[in-house]
């Protein structure tokens, strides 16, 4: 963790509480502008980090920061992300005590995704209940610090209209869809009619071990099916052993973005069956949009945000507690379709989702 608070070059400020490849990429196309982070994720890219202002910092480091710094715009982590909400409160009310000496207001905007209430469950011990009173005042300080939210699905919109009774100044909706990936312009990659890809963490909350138990079922009926696994995480070592043992299945661990690509524009289906665990449901999924991006048919479940649009563009949407078999009917089924990528592709926008909202959140000028 970083020691120092060194002064931001860059008055416009994206306060992340993680940061990852994706963050980088979108940087690139959207107003320059510091990112303060307080941990990398596991495919973080650190060549994609040319040029982009970027600084380590926990609560307390980052509240210094803004302090040194003149900073007239931050995006914050969604106030129901609860990990972040004490750093982003540090670095607000940080703002708000430079105000009281002059200094002009920040403009404070936010991102949104949650759809899965984390105040709603009473936790059982009383340790529990008292970070959760604490956790839903500072969501609520947060919340109200807020000039503008921009929601990445209905659903989040109509959690937050549930949660808090106060509205933004500025609210709206950019559905977190992705644009054409247009990778394939520098590559010739054949898709394969039989490739199956599962990418993500591997983990119970992705549906991995379901993915694995489905997959004999794929096989007796598709032969030449392959699963290419690509990630990492709690059931790695599951992930080695089906690969040892089955000449079907191949494991890529952590690759580089530019094999992820390629892979993406090898594989006809993408499986990511994602289950509600505990407090934690599937926002978006990553994968999923990243699968979309490059023409693949979409197997998920109905826990993701995008569920709706997944339905009505043709892709399989199955249960939240889907088990191995219905997994395996739904791969089946995906690998019958004969849609080209083009095919996929034309359902999406023109402007990935991300970047249209973000450029939203401060009323960015589209470059010409």
């Amino acid at each position: 963790m970083a020691s120092e608070a060194p002064t931001l070059h860059h008055q416009h400020v994206r306060l992340y509480d993680q940061v990852r490849s994706v963050h980088l990429e979108r940087a690139h196309e959207l107003d320059p502008a510091a990112i303060v982070y307080r941990v990398k994720r596991y495919d973080f890219d650190p060549e994609l980090a040319s040029g982009i202002e970027l600084a380590q910092a926990g609560s307390l480091a980052a509240a210094r920061m803004a302090l040194r710094s003149r900073i007239t715009r931050v995006e914050v982590d969604e106030p129901l992300y609860l990990d972040s909400l004490p750093r982003t409160a540090a670095v607000l009310a940080a703002l708000g005590i430079k105000r009281l000496f002059g200094a002009p207001r920040a403009e404070v905007a936010t991102y949104a995704i949650e759809n899965l209430d984390p105040f709603a469950a009473r936790p059982p011990r009383l340790r529990s209940r008292l970070r959760r009173a604490v956790e839903r005042m500072l969501s609520a300080y947060v919340w109200h610090r807020l000039d503008t939210v921009v929601y990445g699905t209905p659903g989040a919109r109509d959690l937050y209209g549930e949660t808090f009774a106060r509205r933004p100044r500025r609210q709206l909706t950019v559905e977190a869809l992705p644009s054409p990936c247009r990778c394939d312009a520098e590559r010739t990659v054949q898709r394969d009619p039989d490739g199956v890809v599962f990418l993500g963490a591997f983990s119970p909350r992705k549906g991995f071990g379901d993915v694995l138990a489905a997959w004999p079922a794929i096989r007796s009926r598709r032969p030449l099916a392959t699963l290419t696994l690509i990630g990492s995480g709690g059931m790695l070592d599951e992930a080695r052993a089906a690969a040892d043992a089955d000449p079907s299945i191949r494991l890529l661990v952590d690759p580089p973005r530019d094999v992820i690509h390629t892979e993406l524009l090898r594989a006809h289906v993408l499986v990511l069956p994602s289950r509600r665990v505990g407090d934690w449901r599937e926002q978006i999924g990553l994968p999923l949009v990243e699968a979309l991006a490059h023409g693949c048919e979409v197997v998920t479940t109905s826990e993701t945000g995008i569920a709706e649009f997944l339905i009505d563009a043709g892709h399989i949407v199955l249960p939240g507690d889907a088990d191995a078999a219905r997994i395996a009917d739904g791969v089946d089924a995906a690998l019958a379709r004969h849609r080209t990528a083009a095919d996929i592709r034309s359902a999406l926008p023109a402007v990935d989702g991300r970047i249209a909202a973000g450029r939203a959140l401060f009323e960015e000028q589209v470059p010409a």
